[in-house]
């Protein structure tokens, strides 16, 4: 899942960047510690069973991609100098030079096995429908350098999709119990220790001689050690940077008020925020298109978001985190049913949802009782809009529970199954990555959704060379946001503040190639 599971891919949001003051003057030096905050527990490290935005960020110190995306969004040189493909095939030719962290030459034959284990279903991976279709197959010829993909389902993205997979090295794919708490791939760090729920230091590789774009061997400023601060209540962490003991955190809520007076550089990242979910399981009342429909129009969204967001938020025009793919613009405005409590009640009435003694609704001898569970790490303004949420469908005869949970959690309790409405921000800025988590059983769909509509404008979408093919991938979000899937309505712009350090932030996270230590 992606971020609530934010997932996942999660890692994959879009950004803007705004830079105010911090270290203006400042000179880089070599060298230090950069001490990132974390708001969750980054658990196991192995890259392709994760798809949770704290997982991917420390992965991003320990893996490379094929390809990487630059701060516009385009594609540049990653372990891959060059790459071609279309809907069905990629090629990819590797860079000279490349080893492992234990010392060991990249081979394609390595990174042909990694897309092989993760296009296999029986694996379970997390990437899969992410990066790699299910089923695809690669071949590596170690003497040229080039790993060649073919995909029996269309992917308009191939290239790029299979090109953001983290590479996994020979040891971690012979024994994935390495990766959990340690690494092997050919990022700039490794793993040298781990205090479960406290901190993960990694330490860099003074071998590493690539990196994206044109990035230098020789690049000054660079910090020895990286420590991931595990710290899951937001004004801990903004202390924590006013004492300056940290150099960089993420503060979605009312604290980030206080940072912004402190003249940080400040690197803002607008992403998916407010999404809910409905499990959608036989026998759950979120399977009644109904009850989704009275859901939504007991809730007034616009104020829902700015709750969430205290007043900072943007209306959610797509499922897409905008700026930085190459689908985006309004998709979906209008599209939800307009706050009325009074035609929710009405909406139930009709489906046979009738009040009883108690005044919760019931129907076939079942009440309308639902657990809403929400992100506790994404900010403290979640639990307060939680309890608006509970407030509203009581109004209209729910019977309302919520609960927090933390990004681990979220990954046990709705692949468990056992839930009934959720909000589960989702940030992708491909349309082919949002499929797993609309379609297919198991795995990724942890709502059960079964949408004909989308799952027929994602096969003609799917056919369909990059660009081109956006109207049809918006078809199929309409088609989801229409049947109350996924209830879209509000974007988060996310402030990183940053002190003793300058970095930039790609694809929704901070770009290790970036991070500059300042005197």
């Amino acid at each position: 899942m992606k971020s609530a599971l934010k997932t996942a891919a999660a890692a994959a949001l879009a950004l803007t960047l705004a830079a105010c003051g911090g270290g203006s003057g400042a000179s880089t030096v070599d060298g230090g510690t950069f001490t990132l905050v974390s708001g969750g527990d980054p658990g196991s490290l192995d890259p392709h069973f994760t798809a949770l935005s704290v997982t991917i960020q420390a992965d991003r110190f320990l893996y490379d991609t094929l390809v990487a995306i630059d701060g516009s969004g385009n594609m540049e040189a990653g372990l891959a100098e060059k790459w071609e493909g279309d809907t069905t095939t990629a090629k990819y030719t590797l860079r000279k030079g490349i080893t492992c962290s234990d010392g060991t030459p990249l081979t394609a034959s390595q990174v042909a096995d990694n897309i092989n284990f993760v296009g296999d279903e029986e694996n379970g991976s997390a990437s899969l429908g992410l990066y790699v279709m299910p089923g695809a197959k690669a071949t590596g010829d170690d003497a040229t350098g080039t790993v060649t993909v073919t995909s029996s389902t269309p992917d308009s993205f191939l290239v790029r999709d299979v090109g953001g997979l983290f590479i996994v090295c020979g040891k971690g794919m012979k024994d994935r119990n390495l990766l959990k708490q340690g690494s092997d791939g050919t990022g700039m760090y490794t793993v040298s220790d781990v205090v479960a729920g406290d901190h993960y230091t990694l330490t860099r590789r003074k071998d590493y001689a690539w990196g994206p774009g044109d990035w230098k061997a020789d690049t000054r400023g660079l910090p020895d050690t990286v420590v991931i601060k595990v710290v899951g209540n937001e004004t801990t962490a903004a202390n924590l940077l006013t004492s300056k003991e940290v150099n960089a955190a993420t503060v979605v809520g009312p604290d980030q008020q206080r940072l912004k007076g402190m003249g940080l550089t400040e690197r803002d990242i607008e992403s998916p925020l407010g999404e809910l979910w409905f499990n959608q399981r036989a026998g759950e009342p979120g399977a009644d298109a109904d009850v989704r429909k009275a859901l939504t129009q007991a809730l007034d969204l616009n104020q829902l978001g700015q709750v969430l967001t205290s007043g900072t938020g943007k209306q959610a025009n797509s499922l897409l985190a905008p700026g930085l793919g190459p689908c985006g613009g309004n998709t979906i405005s209008g599209l939800l049913p307009a706050s009325d409590p009074a035609a929710a009640k009405s909406t139930l009435d009709a489906a046979g949802w009738v009040a009883g003694a108690d005044g919760v609704r019931v129907k076939d001898g079942k009440k309308l009782a639902l657990t809403f569970y929400y992100p506790s790490t994404l900010g403290s303004t979640m639990q307060a809009a939680a309890e608006l949420v509970q407030q509203r469908w009581s109004a209209i005869g729910a019977q309302v529970t919520v609960k927090g949970m933390t990004d681990t959690e979220s990954m046990q309790v709705l692949t468990q199954g056992s839930w009934e409405a959720a909000l589960v921000p989702v940030g992708v800025f491909l349309p082919t990555q949002l499929v797993p988590f609309f379609s297919g059983s198991g795995g990724n769909n942890f709502a059960a959704i079964d949408n004909p509509e989308y799952n027929a404008a994602v096969q003609q979408a799917g056919a369909i060379a990059g660009a081109d093919g956006c109207g049809k991938w918006a078809e199929g979000e309409q088609a989801l946001v229409k049947n109350l899937d996924v209830v879209p309505f509000v974007n988060a712009v996310r402030p990183t503040f940053v002190q003793g350090a300058t970095l930039e932030t790609t694809q929704g996270s901070i770009d290790p190639s970036t991070i500059r230590m300042l005197g």
